[in-house]
């Protein structure tokens, strides 16, 4: 489907809810940063989402950003930053409970499910960088890849299984080739914990003339959250194509107590290995330490520190990273 298509069906499906939706909200972001790496950045991003009827959910999200360096990865936590304006996600999606159980339909463009994949769980949350394991140059995911298709969720609402089957729909400098993905996804509840496992097997990003094969990873996910602290990451291993291996993952701390008032305190600890023929392989620790302030109603800054063992060649070891953010929000309930 071409993005002019998919540009149709997100103007179908936002007059359907401007005419039939029981709620709609419109939300919009903008965000202007800068980095000690001398990236200059800026990004909007525009969503509209509510529920069609009595049953369906719906989501439709657009975004534009631009930085003055494209060779670093900072402000990339959920939203490319070069580029023309991007359809990100236009979907419905509708949740049925039979009996004690779970059943769900998603059809449309929808964020890849695999491991701790929503753009809510990686932007404006205090990081301004994703993860290693999830940004486009490092040979293993990104949180731009997008999928075409059908996403269907089977279980009990704290134990299901889901499966996707689509296409690639990516935005950003790693767009996987054409051709038939499929990401099959675990979660089940304990107490305050909720653990994931995640598979997929995709196209590669890379030029058919030196990546054959396919793309398949496995990963875990966990999450814990209490009075405040969330504790979370990933660990994933598999080969972005044949012959080369990565691993690696991340552990998040994110810390907002009630006294802390407007700030929340986040920090990171992760690693990659690329087991490639040299002078490919990459073997890198980065650690990261920051803060999310409200500044007020509608403002939000984040500041962090990053350190990265072994640098990508243009970026450098240490860098400080800020950004600020105005958010806007209108909801309208019929």
């Amino acid at each position: 489907m071409t993005r002019r298509a998919l540009f149709i069906c997100a103007c179908v499906v936002v007059h359907a809810a401007s005419a039939n939706a029981q709620s709609l909200t419109i939300e919009a972001a903008q965000t202007f940063g800068y980095s000690t790496e001398e990236v200059g950045a800026a990004a909007t991003q525009a969503r509209l989402f509510g529920v069609v009827g009595s049953d369906v959910r719906f989501m439709v999200e657009g975004s534009w950003g631009e930085r003055s360096n494209t060779a670093s990865d900072v402000f990339g936590t959920a939203y490319p930053y070069d580029g023309p304006p991007q359809l990100m996600e236009a979907y419905g999606e509708r949740m049925f409970q039979p009996g004690r159980g779970l059943v769900g339909i998603r059809l449309g463009r929808y964020r890849t499910p695999f491991g701790i994949y929503s753009a809510s769980d990686h932007a404006y949350v205090g990081f301004l960088r994703a993860p290693l394991i999830r940004y486009d140059n490092y040979y293993a995911l990104s949180n731009n890849f997008l999928e075409q298709g059908a996403d269907v969720v089977v279980g009990t609402p704290r134990a299901f299984v889901e499966l996707s089957v689509g296409a690639p729909a990516d935005v950003g400098e790693a767009q996987r080739r054409s051709g038939v993905d499929t990401v099959v996804r675990g979660q089940t509840a304990f107490g305050s914990a909720i653990v994931g496992v995640s598979y997929i097997d995709t196209k590669p990003y890379m030029p058919a003339t030196f990546a054959f094969g396919r793309a398949t990873f496995t990963g875990v996910d966990a999450r814990w959250m209490r009075s405040g602290v969330q504790v979370r990451g990933e660990w994933l291993w598999g080969q972005p194509f044949d012959d080369v291996r990565t691993r690696g993952g991340y552990v998040d701390l994110i810390v907002h107590r009630p006294r802390m008032g407007a700030v929340t305190a986040v920090v990171r600890a992760e690693r990659l290995a690329y087991d490639a023929p040299a002078p490919f392989a990459l073997y890198t620790n980065r650690y990261t330490a920051g803060t999310k302030i409200r500044l007020f109603e509608r403002f939000t800054a984040q500041i962090e520190v990053v350190h990265q063992t072994t640098p990508l060649p243009d970026q450098r070891p240490t860098a400080l990273d800020a950004a600020i953010t105005y958010t806007f929000r209108h909801q309208v309930t019929h």
